[in-house]
């Protein structure tokens, strides 16, 4: 295996020495690289030097440590020791030890009982101060009530380590239940100690939760003794929690030393119960917030408002009242972030929050942070940030919501329009003003689009809008795709027999309506101003998006447009082509058939027509009036010429069956001669008659062949199974004729083009 340094090393001098000149370079890189390595080498030397020191110092901090701790166990042993030796060196110890014991303890109970003696006056007198408190706001007596309060309580706690001490929990028992000066027991006066701890408590408690209401009213001095009182407990607290942590540590040594022994009394944590007062107070406006916001989103800012004149009250009111170590400022602010930052984060993970509510909630961090800011707090010293970081998934949960809420409601309207067009519901359709028919979903979706569009645009955020738009138009040709199924799904069971003559109404006139409300989406007319829903639609967004989404999106618009123009007239399609599978459907079969000639099958055909368009002319948009001419005029053409497969068609030379054909040519024009855009166009297409009828009339032989090429160079998608169902109606058909054909057809070199009505034509 190449070591890589090496590859690298020669690759560098091959770069270096490139040409037969470089070679006299070779003592000026010598001297350039010798300088760097001795540079290098410094530096690696001073570093190195530098560690060593470090580990060499650290070394010998742990020796020494190590050396300090032996010392100590060995001063502790020899003071054990000397103990131990002590009491052997004395003469009498025990009785001297004993001795001292009784005397320590006598003073010790003569001087308790002189404390129990009065514990009852005394807490006659507290129990006064604190009915005074309960009745002044400004409760002048909480610092004496304290001081009283915690003598009492060491006094208790004193009281039943001694006797635990001495007679353990019987002694205790037997000490409680001793009568006293007016028939009360200790156990009493503690009962009615705790009653009063109980009692204090609770005015602390009725402070600690209205602090920022006494700054407000000028309260400050109770806010100072409150301090006091919390302070020194919390000093005590410390003591405590230190005494209890060495007891843990060090039992062998606190079992030796009563110093160490902590007694009876227990940590109180009137610096926790203040903190817990003020998040409890303030998670009570949250409750409120809560409602407001769920009843107005868009006034989250002033819901807020006593948010920050709190912490401004804090700021400027209470510092100086407590004490610096407790950063009661910062305090109030980590509190209140944090119920801030769970408020926040729980309307967000709410499985049914709105768009309006997420964008509420979007629109406030920026707001919140520059408002913190101004109170002196920069966002670096917010933790957790105020949403947990997610501006971009709200961006996309926001967006999603609304694409969700277009797709729901597209859904909704998709399936009561599904509903009523199967059903052909009585009052299902409208009409507009000019009478033409439409579908009644058609303004409520363009309406539910439109308002759709402002909550995307209270967003600020042109990314969002655009992702709402692109789901609109997927939307918008999803519906389309829908129509599309819908009609020819019908159409369909026409043709199959499911549907008779008795469903055609009700599907004509939703096919109209379908058809009319393409054109509604896509007609603008610029004589008059009037803007379609599509040209209003994109005049809507187009100010809200980037200059690049508005250039790329024309494409969706010009291929949604199209799909629309090819809908309409694909539904003018199939009502075309249902007349013809219901009403004409027994007609049709006798086209080429011996009753052809005694019959006026196309003069019926025609009436019919002018039926339906008397009937439908009203209700159609004027645009497609001409579409369904033309469409008819295809449909006719298809039908006629495909009629040669009929059964019992048969076109013998001695019939007039070119004359008949000529015929059934002149009464379709006349009726098509009324609509003048469509003749032109229609006239084009049935030239396609003519070929026909050449390859009827043609002689056998050459002619046939002449025929049959003059119509491939007409119509280069002519199928050839057509052309010999023609052949194999004349009456002289050989099978020579066809053979010849197809060798002319096998030789005709036409080029593919746009499709001509032949290629319908099976």
């Amino acid at each position: 295996m190449n070591d890589p340094i090496l590859e690298d090393t020669t690759s560098r001098l091959a770069e270096l020495l490139k040409h037969p000149d470089d070679l006299d370079k070779l003592p000026s890189l010598r001297s350039e690289f010798t300088r760097k390595k001795a540079a290098i080498d410094g530096q690696l030397k001073v570093g190195l030097k530098d560690q060593l020191e470090v580990t060499q110092n650290g070394m010998s901090s742990i020796v020494e440590g190590q050396k300090i701790v032996g010392s100590i166990k060995d001063e502790m042993m020899k003071i054990d020791k000397l103990c131990a030796e002590a009491q052997g060196m004395i003469r009498d110890f025990p009785e001297i030890n004993r001795m001292s014991v009784m005397q320590r303890n006598f003073a010790a109970v003569e001087s308790m009982k002189d404390a129990i003696g009065g514990f009852g006056a005394r807490l006659a007198e507290l129990e006064e101060l604190l009915r005074e408190d309960d009745e002044l706001i400004e409760q002048p007596n909480l610092l004496a009530i304290h001081g009283e309060l915690t003598d009492l309580r060491d006094l208790r706690d004193q009281a039943m380590d001694q006797v635990k001490g001495a007679e353990g929990e019987s002694g205790i028992e037997m000490i409680e239940n001793l009568p006293l000066e007016g028939g009360v027991t200790l156990r009493d006066h503690f009962t009615r100690l705790d009653e009063m701890v109980e009692w204090f408590e609770e005015h602390v408690a009725q402070v600690c939760h209205n602090l920022i209401g006494l700054v407000l009213e000028d309260q400050l001095s109770l806010i100072v003794r409150l301090a006091l009182v919390i302070e020194d407990e919390e000093k005590k607290d410390k003591q405590v929690k230190a005494l209890q942590d060495a007891q843990r540590e060090f039992q062998d040594v606190a079992s030796r030393f009563k110093s160490i022994n902590v007694g009876q009394r227990e940590l109180r944590g009137y610096k926790k119960k203040m903190l817990q007062a003020i998040e409890v107070t303030a998670e009570s406006q949250f409750e409120q917030l809560k409602q407001d916001f769920l009843e107005e989103p868009d006034k989250l800012e002033k819901s807020c408002r006593w948010f920050f004149n709190e912490l401004n009250t804090v700021k400027l009111g209470m510092v100086e009242l407590m004490p610096k170590k407790w950063k009661i400022f910062k305090t109030y602010t980590k509190i209140y972030h944090k119920l801030m930052h769970d408020f926040l984060v729980s309307r967000l993970d709410d499985p049914d929050i709105t768009p309006v509510h997420m964008l509420a909630v979007l629109n406030w961090v920026p707001k919140y942070y520059n408002k913190m800011t101004r109170l002196g707090i920069e966002e670096e010293e917010l933790k957790p940030h105020i949403i947990d970081l997610r501006e971009n998934d709200l961006v996309r949960e926001y967006r999603s919501l609304i694409t969700k809420a277009v797709e729901e409601w597209m859904a909704r309207m998709g399936g009561t329009d599904k509903q009523q067009f199967l059903t052909r519901a009585e009052n299902s359709l409208d009409e507009n003003a000019e009478g033409h028919l439409h579908t009644k979903s058609l303004g409520d979706m363009w309406t539910m689009l439109r308002e759709q569009l402002f909550v995307a645009q209270n967003s600020g955020r042109p990314d969002v809008v655009e992702g709402v738009i692109d789901a609109m138009y997927v939307a918008l040709k999803q519906r389309q795709q829908m129509w599309e199924r819908l009609v020819d799904d019908e159409a369909r069971k026409f043709e199959t027999g499911q549907l008779n003559e008795e469903a055609v109404s009700g599907y004509h006139d939703w096919l109209v309506a379908i058809a009319n409300d393409q054109i509604a989406n896509i007609d603008d007319d610029p004589t008059s101003g009037a803007t379609s829903f599509l040209t209003r639609f994109r005049s809507d967004f187009e100010p809200l998006v980037s200059p690049a989404y508005a250039i790329s999106s024309q494409v969706d618009h010009e291929a949604l447009s199209n799909a629309y123009v090819d809908l309409s007239t694909h539904c003018i399609a199939l009502f075309a082509k249902t007349i013809f599978t219901v009403d004409f459907k027994a007609i049709m079969q006798d086209f080429f058939t011996p009753t052809w000639y005694q019959k006026a099958c196309m003069p019926q055909i025609i009436s019919t027509f002018e039926d339906y368009l008397n009937d439908y002319t009203d209700v159609f948009h004027p645009s497609l009036r001409e579409i369904l001419i033309e469409e008819l005029a295809d449909e006719l053409l298809v039908r006629y010429l495909s009629a040669v497969r009929n059964k019992g068609a048969k076109f013998r030379r001695t019939d007039p069956f070119t004359e008949k054909i000529r015929d059934d040519v002149v009464a379709a024009f006349e009726f098509f001669k009324t609509y003048p855009d469509a003749f032109e166009i229609a006239k084009e297409k049935w030239r396609a008659v003519s070929k026909f009828s050449d390859l009827l009339s043609a002689s056998k032989g050459q002619e046939v062949i002449e025929a049959y090429t003059s119509m491939k160079e007409a119509y280069w998608d002519v199928q050839i199974g057509w052309v010999e169902a023609v052949l194999k109606s004349r009456d002289d058909y050989e099978r020579s004729m066809l053979n010849n054909v197809k060798t002319a057809a096998a030789a005709i070199s036409s080029e593919r083009g746009i499709d001509t009505v032949m290629s319908k034509v099976r």
